[in-house]
Protein backbone atom coordinates (compact mmCIF):
# COMPACT_ATOMS: atom_id res chain seq x y z
CA UNK A 1 0.00 0.00 0.00
CA UNK A 2 1.44 3.35 -0.84
CA UNK A 3 2.00 6.17 1.82
CA UNK A 4 -0.66 8.53 0.13
CA UNK A 5 -3.27 5.46 0.28
CA UNK A 6 -2.13 4.93 3.90
CA UNK A 7 -2.84 8.57 4.53
CA UNK A 8 -6.00 8.61 2.72
CA UNK A 9 -7.08 5.73 4.68
CA UNK A 10 -6.42 6.92 8.46
CA UNK A 11 -8.06 10.42 8.08
CA UNK A 12 -11.06 8.34 6.73
CA UNK A 13 -11.21 5.95 10.07
CA UNK A 14 -10.63 9.13 11.97
CA UNK A 15 -13.54 10.90 10.98
CA UNK A 16 -15.74 7.74 10.47
CA UNK A 17 -14.66 7.57 14.17
CA UNK A 18 -15.82 11.78 15.07
CA UNK A 19 -12.55 12.46 16.07
CA UNK A 20 -10.87 15.78 15.78
CA UNK A 21 -6.85 15.42 14.97
CA UNK A 22 -6.27 16.78 17.91
CA UNK A 23 -8.37 13.92 19.83
CA UNK A 24 -6.20 11.21 17.56
CA UNK A 25 -3.13 12.98 18.64
CA UNK A 26 -3.58 12.73 22.15
CA UNK A 27 -4.65 8.55 21.70
CA UNK A 28 -1.47 8.46 19.46
CA UNK A 29 0.08 10.47 22.05
CA UNK A 30 1.85 12.81 19.47
CA UNK A 31 1.60 16.33 18.14
CA UNK A 32 -1.45 17.56 15.68
CA UNK A 33 0.97 18.62 13.43
CA UNK A 34 2.44 15.11 13.20
CA UNK A 35 -1.28 13.77 12.51
CA UNK A 36 -1.54 16.52 9.70
CA UNK A 37 1.22 15.14 8.23
CA UNK A 38 0.51 11.76 8.20
CA UNK A 39 -2.76 12.26 6.61
CA UNK A 40 -1.23 14.78 4.13
CA UNK A 41 1.06 11.99 3.07
CA UNK A 42 3.86 13.55 4.01
CA UNK A 43 4.62 11.35 7.21
CA UNK A 44 6.86 7.84 6.49
CA UNK A 45 5.14 4.69 8.32
CA UNK A 46 6.91 2.30 9.85
CA UNK A 47 5.83 -0.93 10.84
CA UNK A 48 5.59 -0.13 14.50
CA UNK A 49 3.74 2.91 13.86
CA UNK A 50 1.61 1.49 11.97
CA UNK A 51 0.75 -0.95 14.53
CA UNK A 52 0.03 1.75 17.30
CA UNK A 53 -2.29 4.18 15.08
CA UNK A 54 -3.96 1.21 14.17
CA UNK A 55 -4.37 0.42 18.32
CA UNK A 56 -5.57 3.77 18.38
CA UNK A 57 -8.02 3.73 15.83
CA UNK A 58 -9.59 0.19 16.85
CA UNK A 59 -9.32 -0.57 13.55
CA UNK A 60 -5.63 -2.82 11.81
CA UNK A 61 -4.95 -0.47 8.75
CA UNK A 62 -3.41 -3.25 7.20
CA UNK A 63 -2.53 -7.13 8.51
CA UNK A 64 0.57 -6.36 9.77
CA UNK A 65 1.00 -9.83 11.58
CA UNK A 66 1.56 -8.40 14.71
CA UNK A 67 4.49 -5.92 12.73
CA UNK A 68 6.16 -9.11 11.16
CA UNK A 69 6.97 -9.06 7.57
CA UNK A 70 8.86 -11.97 5.36
CA UNK A 71 10.99 -13.02 3.03
CA UNK A 72 10.21 -15.87 0.61
CA UNK A 73 13.34 -16.25 -1.23
CA UNK A 74 13.77 -18.42 -4.85
CA UNK A 75 17.57 -19.15 -4.37
CA UNK A 76 20.37 -20.43 -6.13
CA UNK A 77 20.05 -17.54 -9.41
CA UNK A 78 23.08 -15.94 -10.14
CA UNK A 79 23.47 -11.86 -9.35
CA UNK A 80 24.68 -9.86 -12.41
CA UNK A 81 25.24 -5.97 -13.24
CA UNK A 82 25.58 -3.21 -10.63
CA UNK A 83 24.40 -2.78 -7.05
CA UNK A 84 24.89 1.18 -5.55
CA UNK A 85 25.88 1.24 -1.66
CA UNK A 86 23.46 3.35 0.06
CA UNK A 87 24.49 5.78 2.94
CA UNK A 88 25.48 4.61 6.29
CA UNK A 89 22.56 3.31 8.88
CA UNK A 90 25.15 3.74 11.69
CA UNK A 91 26.40 7.78 10.58
CA UNK A 92 22.90 8.67 10.33
CA UNK A 93 21.85 7.34 13.66
CA UNK A 94 24.60 9.42 15.54
CA UNK A 95 23.83 12.39 12.72
CA UNK A 96 20.09 12.23 13.90
CA UNK A 97 21.28 12.42 17.26
CA UNK A 98 23.78 15.52 16.54
CA UNK A 99 21.44 17.46 15.05
CA UNK A 100 19.73 18.40 18.76
CA UNK A 101 23.17 20.47 19.15
CA UNK A 102 22.09 22.66 16.41
CA UNK A 103 18.86 25.49 17.19
CA UNK A 104 19.23 26.06 12.99
CA UNK A 105 18.17 23.71 10.50
CA UNK A 106 20.11 20.71 9.68
CA UNK A 107 19.31 18.92 6.33
CA UNK A 108 20.83 15.35 5.94
CA UNK A 109 21.09 14.70 2.01
CA UNK A 110 20.11 11.35 1.18
CA UNK A 111 18.84 9.85 4.65
CA UNK A 112 18.32 6.55 4.29
CA UNK A 113 14.27 5.35 4.91
CA UNK A 114 14.60 2.29 7.35
CA UNK A 115 13.11 0.92 10.40
CA UNK A 116 15.76 2.75 12.55
CA UNK A 117 15.88 5.95 11.28
CA UNK A 118 11.82 5.99 11.52
CA UNK A 119 12.18 4.86 15.45
CA UNK A 120 14.38 7.70 16.35
CA UNK A 121 12.42 10.27 14.14
CA UNK A 122 9.61 9.22 16.08
CA UNK A 123 11.76 9.95 19.38
CA UNK A 124 12.73 13.15 18.22
CA UNK A 125 8.83 14.54 17.01
CA UNK A 126 7.80 13.48 20.50
CA UNK A 127 10.43 15.85 22.47
CA UNK A 128 9.20 19.16 19.87
CA UNK A 129 11.87 18.42 16.69
CA UNK A 130 10.27 19.05 13.51
CA UNK A 131 11.46 16.54 10.97
CA UNK A 132 9.94 16.82 7.55
CA UNK A 133 11.01 14.87 4.24
CA UNK A 134 12.08 16.31 0.82
CA UNK A 135 12.41 13.87 -1.31
CA UNK A 136 15.20 11.52 -0.05
CA UNK A 137 16.78 14.64 2.52
CA UNK A 138 15.65 15.08 5.79
CA UNK A 139 14.80 18.03 7.88
CA UNK A 140 15.23 18.92 11.26
CA UNK A 141 14.34 21.66 13.23
CA UNK A 142 14.62 21.58 17.11
CA UNK A 143 12.83 23.88 19.27
CA UNK A 144 13.86 26.35 21.21
CA UNK A 145 13.78 24.22 24.58
CA UNK A 146 13.29 20.63 23.84
CA UNK A 147 10.50 18.86 25.35
CA UNK A 148 12.16 15.86 26.97
CA UNK A 149 9.66 14.63 29.67
CA UNK A 150 7.19 14.49 26.23
CA UNK A 151 9.76 11.22 25.27
CA UNK A 152 7.92 8.62 23.43
CA UNK A 153 9.12 5.87 25.34
CA UNK A 154 8.03 3.05 23.49
CA UNK A 155 9.95 4.12 20.54
CA UNK A 156 13.12 4.92 22.36
CA UNK A 157 13.01 2.00 24.28
CA UNK A 158 13.38 -0.48 21.28
CA UNK A 159 16.77 1.24 20.03
CA UNK A 160 20.38 1.37 21.09
CA UNK A 161 20.52 5.16 19.62
CA UNK A 162 18.84 6.43 22.42
CA UNK A 163 21.68 6.12 24.82
CA UNK A 164 23.40 8.73 22.51
CA UNK A 165 20.87 11.20 23.38
CA UNK A 166 23.14 11.95 26.59
CA UNK A 167 25.95 13.57 25.00
CA UNK A 168 23.79 16.32 22.82
CA UNK A 169 21.10 16.59 26.13
CA UNK A 170 23.83 17.25 28.79
CA UNK A 171 25.14 20.59 27.80
CA UNK A 172 21.50 21.42 27.40
CA UNK A 173 19.47 20.48 30.60
CA UNK A 174 19.94 20.19 34.15
CA UNK A 175 17.91 17.30 34.45
CA UNK A 176 16.44 14.84 32.29
CA UNK A 177 14.79 11.25 32.21
CA UNK A 178 15.58 8.70 29.14
CA UNK A 179 14.70 4.45 28.86
CA UNK A 180 17.50 2.30 29.48
CA UNK A 181 18.58 1.53 25.55
CA UNK A 182 16.88 -1.35 23.47
CA UNK A 183 17.88 -2.91 19.93
CA UNK A 184 19.60 -5.80 19.04
CA UNK A 185 18.98 -8.45 21.45
CA UNK A 186 22.81 -9.29 21.09
CA UNK A 187 23.20 -10.25 24.99
CA UNK A 188 25.15 -8.09 27.37
CA UNK A 189 25.93 -4.91 26.01
CA UNK A 190 26.98 -3.03 29.12
CA UNK A 191 26.58 0.86 28.77
CA UNK A 192 29.23 1.91 31.08
CA UNK A 193 31.71 2.83 29.09
CA UNK A 194 29.37 5.97 28.10
CA UNK A 195 28.78 6.69 31.38
CA UNK A 196 32.00 6.89 32.49
CA UNK A 197 33.13 9.00 29.80
CA UNK A 198 30.58 11.59 30.37
CA UNK A 199 30.90 11.86 34.39
CA UNK A 200 33.45 13.80 32.72
CA UNK A 201 31.43 16.31 32.01
CA UNK A 202 29.36 15.87 34.94
CA UNK A 203 26.71 13.94 34.10
CA UNK A 204 25.58 11.88 36.66
CA UNK A 205 22.74 9.06 35.83
CA UNK A 206 21.09 5.97 38.49
CA UNK A 207 18.56 3.83 36.86
CA UNK A 208 14.45 3.39 38.16
CA UNK A 209 12.18 0.72 36.50
CA UNK A 210 13.85 0.68 33.55
CA UNK A 211 14.72 4.50 32.78
CA UNK A 212 18.12 6.33 33.19
CA UNK A 213 17.91 9.18 35.67
CA UNK A 214 20.07 12.33 34.44
CA UNK A 215 21.76 15.68 36.77
CA UNK A 216 24.21 17.25 35.32
CA UNK A 217 26.98 19.35 37.11
CA UNK A 218 29.05 20.73 34.60
CA UNK A 219 32.63 19.89 34.68
CA UNK A 220 34.96 21.03 32.06
CA UNK A 221 37.75 18.20 31.45
CA UNK A 222 40.29 19.07 29.59
CA UNK A 223 41.38 15.32 28.58
CA UNK A 224 39.03 12.28 28.74
CA UNK A 225 40.49 8.78 28.41
CA UNK A 226 37.63 6.11 26.56
CA UNK A 227 36.94 3.12 28.47
CA UNK A 228 37.04 1.29 25.18
CA UNK A 229 37.30 2.74 21.33
CA UNK A 230 33.73 2.07 21.01
CA UNK A 231 32.24 4.32 18.16
CA UNK A 232 29.13 5.31 19.92
CA UNK A 233 31.18 6.32 23.18
CA UNK A 234 33.36 7.93 20.84
CA UNK A 235 30.12 10.12 19.36
CA UNK A 236 29.02 11.03 22.82
CA UNK A 237 32.23 12.09 23.74
CA UNK A 238 32.65 14.29 20.43
CA UNK A 239 28.55 15.65 21.20
CA UNK A 240 29.23 16.77 24.77
CA UNK A 241 32.53 18.27 23.95
CA UNK A 242 31.08 19.63 20.82
CA UNK A 243 29.28 22.30 23.28
CA UNK A 244 31.69 23.67 25.40
CA UNK A 245 33.87 26.65 24.55
CA UNK A 246 36.98 25.29 25.17
CA UNK A 247 39.90 22.27 24.16
CA UNK A 248 38.95 18.78 24.77
CA UNK A 249 41.33 16.16 24.14
CA UNK A 250 39.60 12.72 23.25
CA UNK A 251 42.07 9.21 23.85
CA UNK A 252 41.57 6.01 22.75
CA UNK A 253 38.94 7.17 20.41
CA UNK A 254 37.52 5.10 17.85
CA UNK A 255 38.59 6.10 14.25
CA UNK A 256 35.79 4.43 12.23
CA UNK A 257 33.48 5.29 9.03
CA UNK A 258 30.75 6.84 11.49
CA UNK A 259 32.65 9.27 13.64
CA UNK A 260 34.58 10.65 11.16
CA UNK A 261 31.03 11.45 9.56
CA UNK A 262 30.01 12.60 12.91
CA UNK A 263 33.31 14.88 12.74
CA UNK A 264 32.95 15.96 9.34
CA UNK A 265 29.14 17.28 10.26
CA UNK A 266 30.42 19.34 13.70
CA UNK A 267 33.45 21.06 11.63
CA UNK A 268 30.57 22.07 9.41
CA UNK A 269 28.85 23.60 12.21
CA UNK A 270 31.86 25.33 13.34
CA UNK A 271 33.78 22.95 16.11
CA UNK A 272 36.87 22.27 15.34
CA UNK A 273 38.55 19.30 15.25
CA UNK A 274 42.00 17.99 14.92
CA UNK A 275 43.17 14.22 14.39
CA UNK A 276 39.96 12.76 12.42
CA UNK A 277 40.88 9.54 11.43
CA UNK A 278 43.10 9.02 14.63
CA UNK A 279 42.63 7.67 17.95
CA UNK A 280 43.26 11.10 19.48
CA UNK A 281 40.79 13.57 18.58
CA UNK A 282 41.12 17.46 19.45
CA UNK A 283 37.88 19.20 20.11
CA UNK A 284 37.58 23.15 19.93
CA UNK A 285 33.86 23.78 20.96
CA UNK A 286 31.47 26.37 20.66
CA UNK A 287 29.09 27.86 23.03
CA UNK A 288 26.78 27.60 20.63
CA UNK A 289 25.60 26.43 17.72
CA UNK A 290 22.66 28.27 15.52
CA UNK A 291 23.12 27.45 11.67
CA UNK A 292 21.50 26.68 8.56
CA UNK A 293 23.53 23.38 7.81
CA UNK A 294 23.43 20.92 4.93
CA UNK A 295 25.47 17.84 5.15
CA UNK A 296 25.77 14.76 2.93
CA UNK A 297 25.78 11.55 4.87
CA UNK A 298 28.47 8.92 3.96
CA UNK A 299 28.15 5.42 2.49
CA UNK A 300 27.88 2.18 3.98
CA UNK A 301 30.65 0.30 4.20
CA UNK A 302 28.67 -2.40 6.11
CA UNK A 303 26.26 -2.32 3.13
CA UNK A 304 29.08 -2.52 0.68
CA UNK A 305 29.96 -6.08 2.56
CA UNK A 306 26.78 -7.24 2.20
CA UNK A 307 27.05 -7.16 -1.38
CA UNK A 308 30.42 -8.61 -1.23
CA UNK A 309 29.19 -11.51 0.39
CA UNK A 310 25.84 -11.77 -1.48
CA UNK A 311 27.73 -12.43 -4.48
CA UNK A 312 30.74 -14.85 -3.21
CA UNK A 313 27.72 -17.20 -1.75
CA UNK A 314 26.08 -16.92 -5.30
CA UNK A 315 29.10 -17.46 -7.41
CA UNK A 316 28.58 -14.30 -9.31
CA UNK A 317 30.00 -11.41 -11.08
CA UNK A 318 28.29 -8.24 -9.44
CA UNK A 319 30.18 -4.68 -9.19
CA UNK A 320 29.27 -2.66 -5.79
CA UNK A 321 29.30 0.81 -7.12
CA UNK A 322 30.33 3.48 -4.19
CA UNK A 323 31.58 1.33 -2.23
CA UNK A 324 33.98 3.52 0.89
CA UNK A 325 36.99 1.87 -0.10
CA UNK A 326 39.23 2.38 2.96
CA UNK A 327 36.72 0.64 5.11
CA UNK A 328 36.16 -2.55 3.17
CA UNK A 329 40.03 -3.32 1.84
CA UNK A 330 41.28 -5.50 4.86
CA UNK A 331 38.02 -7.22 4.36
CA UNK A 332 39.18 -7.76 1.08
CA UNK A 333 42.53 -8.36 1.69
CA UNK A 334 41.91 -11.33 3.86
CA UNK A 335 39.26 -12.57 1.20
CA UNK A 336 42.20 -12.56 -1.12
CA UNK A 337 44.63 -14.42 0.08
CA UNK A 338 41.68 -17.26 0.81
CA UNK A 339 41.35 -17.19 -2.92
CA UNK A 340 38.74 -14.30 -3.74
CA UNK A 341 39.25 -12.62 -6.98
CA UNK A 342 38.02 -8.80 -7.45
CA UNK A 343 39.14 -5.54 -9.43
CA UNK A 344 38.86 -2.33 -7.62
CA UNK A 345 38.22 0.67 -10.36
CA UNK A 346 39.63 4.31 -9.62
CA UNK A 347 39.25 5.89 -6.19
CA UNK A 348 37.04 9.28 -5.78
CA UNK A 349 35.70 11.22 -3.13
CA UNK A 350 32.28 10.68 -1.60
CA UNK A 351 29.80 13.74 -1.19
CA UNK A 352 30.77 13.98 2.40
CA UNK A 353 33.93 15.42 1.18
CA UNK A 354 35.95 13.24 4.20
CA UNK A 355 35.24 9.25 2.60
CA UNK A 356 37.03 7.70 -0.87
CA UNK A 357 34.76 5.39 -2.85
CA UNK A 358 35.49 2.92 -5.39
CA UNK A 359 33.55 0.81 -7.21
CA UNK A 360 34.43 -3.24 -6.57
CA UNK A 361 33.71 -6.03 -8.91
CA UNK A 362 33.68 -9.28 -7.45
CA UNK A 363 33.95 -12.69 -9.51
CA UNK A 364 33.63 -16.27 -8.75
CA UNK A 365 36.10 -17.54 -7.42
CA UNK A 366 37.18 -20.85 -5.09
CA UNK A 367 38.27 -20.28 -1.70
CA UNK A 368 39.43 -22.26 0.86
CA UNK A 369 39.75 -21.67 4.22
CA UNK A 370 41.99 -19.07 6.49
CA UNK A 371 44.85 -20.25 7.99
CA UNK A 372 44.42 -17.26 10.38
CA UNK A 373 41.34 -16.79 12.75
CA UNK A 374 38.46 -14.50 11.18
CA UNK A 375 38.33 -11.78 14.09
CA UNK A 376 37.55 -8.25 14.34
CA UNK A 377 39.34 -5.39 15.87
CA UNK A 378 38.60 -1.96 16.04
CA UNK A 379 39.29 0.65 12.66
CA UNK A 380 42.09 0.01 11.16
CA UNK A 381 40.94 -3.75 11.51
CA UNK A 382 38.04 -5.74 10.31
CA UNK A 383 34.80 -4.11 11.40
CA UNK A 384 32.50 -5.83 14.10
CA UNK A 385 29.76 -5.63 11.59
CA UNK A 386 31.65 -6.93 8.78
CA UNK A 387 32.70 -10.34 10.84
CA UNK A 388 29.33 -12.00 10.39
CA UNK A 389 29.98 -12.38 6.63
CA UNK A 390 33.33 -13.31 6.71
CA UNK A 391 31.90 -15.97 8.67
CA UNK A 392 29.48 -16.50 5.99
CA UNK A 393 31.97 -16.50 3.30
CA UNK A 394 34.13 -19.30 5.28
CA UNK A 395 30.84 -21.05 4.31
CA UNK A 396 32.07 -21.73 0.63
CA UNK A 397 35.63 -22.38 1.49
CA UNK A 398 37.26 -25.48 1.40
CA UNK A 399 38.48 -26.72 4.98
CA UNK A 400 37.89 -25.49 8.38
CA UNK A 401 37.86 -21.76 9.70
CA UNK A 402 37.72 -20.55 13.31
CA UNK A 403 35.72 -17.44 14.05
CA UNK A 404 36.20 -15.82 17.25
CA UNK A 405 33.61 -12.85 17.57
CA UNK A 406 34.86 -11.51 20.68
CA UNK A 407 32.68 -8.16 20.93
CA UNK A 408 29.25 -9.44 21.84
CA UNK A 409 28.22 -11.86 24.47
CA UNK A 410 26.09 -14.24 22.25
CA UNK A 411 25.95 -13.48 18.57
CA UNK A 412 28.44 -16.44 17.36
CA UNK A 413 25.36 -18.80 18.76
CA UNK A 414 23.48 -17.56 15.93
CA UNK A 415 25.48 -18.69 12.96
CA UNK A 416 24.49 -21.97 14.14
CA UNK A 417 21.09 -21.14 12.35
CA UNK A 418 22.79 -22.04 9.03
CA UNK A 419 23.02 -25.38 9.72
CA UNK A 420 19.19 -25.33 8.55
CA UNK A 421 20.68 -24.22 5.45
CA UNK A 422 23.04 -27.49 5.64
CA UNK A 423 26.24 -25.64 6.66
CA UNK A 424 28.26 -27.02 9.13
CA UNK A 425 28.80 -24.38 12.19
CA UNK A 426 29.81 -26.25 15.11
CA UNK A 427 29.97 -23.63 18.01
CA UNK A 428 33.16 -23.63 20.53
CA UNK A 429 31.80 -21.66 23.14
CA UNK A 430 29.72 -18.27 23.25
CA UNK A 431 32.21 -16.64 21.29
CA UNK A 432 34.22 -18.88 18.65
CA UNK A 433 32.91 -21.52 16.03
CA UNK A 434 34.49 -23.50 13.80
CA UNK A 435 32.98 -23.62 9.91
CA UNK A 436 33.42 -26.38 7.52
CA UNK A 437 32.74 -25.82 3.71
CA UNK A 438 32.17 -25.78 1.27
CA UNK A 439 28.61 -25.67 1.63
CA UNK A 440 25.82 -27.53 -0.45
CA UNK A 441 23.30 -25.10 0.46
CA UNK A 442 19.62 -25.88 0.91
CA UNK A 443 16.23 -24.14 1.40
CA UNK A 444 14.64 -24.20 4.51
CA UNK A 445 12.05 -21.72 6.94
CA UNK A 446 14.03 -20.25 9.33
CA UNK A 447 12.52 -16.92 11.67
CA UNK A 448 14.97 -14.43 11.71
CA UNK A 449 17.05 -13.96 14.64
CA UNK A 450 16.67 -10.64 17.06
CA UNK A 451 19.56 -9.51 15.44
CA UNK A 452 20.60 -7.48 12.23
CA UNK A 453 23.95 -8.91 10.85
CA UNK A 454 22.95 -12.56 11.75
CA UNK A 455 19.91 -12.09 10.20
CA UNK A 456 21.36 -11.16 6.52
CA UNK A 457 23.69 -14.29 6.96
CA UNK A 458 20.61 -16.09 6.74
CA UNK A 459 19.04 -14.17 4.26
CA UNK A 460 22.22 -14.58 1.75
CA UNK A 461 22.54 -17.86 3.03
CA UNK A 462 18.59 -18.37 0.85
CA UNK A 463 19.99 -16.67 -2.04
CA UNK A 464 22.58 -19.42 -2.77
CA UNK A 465 20.17 -22.25 -1.85
CA UNK A 466 18.63 -23.81 -4.86
CA UNK A 467 14.79 -23.77 -4.09
CA UNK A 468 12.35 -22.00 -2.30
CA UNK A 469 12.92 -20.43 1.31
CA UNK A 470 11.09 -18.39 3.47
CA UNK A 471 12.46 -15.87 6.13
CA UNK A 472 9.91 -14.89 9.03
CA UNK A 473 10.13 -11.63 10.66
CA UNK A 474 12.57 -9.47 8.73
CA UNK A 475 11.68 -6.21 10.88
CA UNK A 476 15.78 -6.90 11.79
CA UNK A 477 16.71 -6.68 8.32
CA UNK A 478 14.44 -3.73 8.10
CA UNK A 479 16.21 -1.78 10.53
CA UNK A 480 19.31 -1.44 9.05
CA UNK A 481 18.73 -2.15 4.81
CA UNK A 482 16.56 -0.18 2.70
CA UNK A 483 14.57 -1.95 -0.50
CA UNK A 484 16.50 -4.90 0.19
CA UNK A 485 14.56 -6.84 -2.16
CA UNK A 486 14.14 -4.89 -4.58
CA UNK A 487 17.87 -3.90 -4.97
CA UNK A 488 18.52 -7.21 -5.11
CA UNK A 489 16.18 -8.51 -7.87
CA UNK A 490 17.23 -5.46 -9.82
CA UNK A 491 20.83 -7.50 -9.83
CA UNK A 492 18.69 -10.90 -10.40
CA UNK A 493 17.51 -12.41 -7.31
CA UNK A 494 14.30 -13.70 -7.01
CA UNK A 495 12.76 -12.34 -3.80
CA UNK A 496 9.42 -11.75 -2.73
CA UNK A 497 8.00 -9.46 0.82
CA UNK A 498 5.02 -10.35 2.38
Amino acid sequence: MKTSEIAALIRKIRKEQKLTQAEFAEKLGTSQSAVTRMEQGKQNFSLEMLDRISSALGKELISLSNGAANFKIEGGHKLKGDITVNTSKNATVALLCAALLNKGRTTLKNTPRIEEVFRIIEVLESIGVDVAWNDTDLLIQPPKRLKVESMDKKAAARTRTIIMFLGPLLNQMREFTIPAPGGCDLGSRTIMPHIYVLEAFGLQVSENRGNFLCTVRKKQPEEVILYEPGDTVTENALMAAALRPTKTVIKYASANYMVQDLCAFLMECGVKIEGVGTSTLTVHGVASINKNVEFAIGEDPIEAMTFIAASVVTESKLTIKRAPIEFVEKELYILEKMGLKYSIDKRYPAKNKLMKLADITIKPSKLFASPVKLHSIPYPGVNMDNLPFLALIAATAQGRTLVHDWSYENRAIYFTELNKLNARYELADQHRVYVTGPTKWEPADISSPAALRPSMMIFLAMLAAPGKSTLRNVYSINRGYADLAERLNAVGARIEQT
